[in-house]
């Protein structure tokens, strides 16, 4: 499951980290919740390369009656996007990176639901393997990001986890000549088990509407 997550990193940091064609207008974010527009990377046939493209976060299928169905199509399991229909004819077809530097876990304790913010220890950007889709006469576009069996690291918070594709997978991800299914699901993997350092943070995380740097303080457990 990932259901919130943050991209604080400058402009200039993506534009290296994914080789874009030009600087995407980002403001800090640190608490990005479904429905809300996500900076998603894909590649760009006619001018033949990276770029960023907000999307709204909740895939909608294109047969979907109306966009409500998005709420529920935030993720979508790796070990059954390649036939799930809503999913498939993206998985083939339209695949895009999910832009982020962290991401929110909620683990049960006796004390209630602890939170924590995931992240690397240099705060690099990461990238959430995702699909997109348009929808309907007004073109929306949507995207859903993709999830994992969580490494030995993460187990202890969550069964589950999004897939971080590496920098050596990028290309691979997006090349949309790529249509082979067993080839793309090898890349839907758990991240390296070194990968992720897990701060608690507060329970202020837990509302989308707070949206400040305090929502990644580390914090003492509950």
């Amino acid at each position: 499951m990932c259901g919130r997550f943050t991209l604080r990193t400058r402009p200039q940091a993506v534009v290296e980290a994914f080789e874009l064609l030009e600087y995407p207008d980002l403001t800090p974010r640190y608490n990005i919740a479904p429905t809300q527009a996500v900076a998603t990377v894909r590649y760009d046939a006619e001018r033949q390369g990276r770029i960023c493209v907000w999307q709204r976060w909740g895939l909608v299928p294109k047969w979907a009656a109306d966009l409500s169905i998005g709420n529920r199509m935030i993720n979508a399991r790796g070990e059954t996007v390649g036939t799930k229909p809503a999913f498939r004819q993206a998985f083939v077809a339209r695949r895009c990176l999910v832009v982020a530097d962290g991401f929110y876990e909620w683990h049960k304790t006796a004390a209630g639901k602890q939170p924590y913010f995931i992240h690397r220890a240099d705060d690099a950007p990461l990238a959430f393997a995702g699909l997109w889709e348009r929808w309907g006469p007004e073109n929306i576009e949507s995207c859903t990001i993709i999830t994992t069996a969580a490494n030995q690291a993460m187990a202890g918070l969550h069964e589950r986890m999004p897939v971080i594709l590496a920098p050596q997978d990028y290309a691979q991800w997006l090349d949309p000549a790529v249509r082979d299914v067993p080839t793309l699901e090898r890349l839907l993997r758990p991240a390296a088990e070194d990968l992720l350092r897990f701060d608690a943070v507060t329970t202020l995380v837990n509302s989308p509407r707070n949206e400040s740097p305090e929502c990644i303080v580390p914090a003492p457990l509950l």
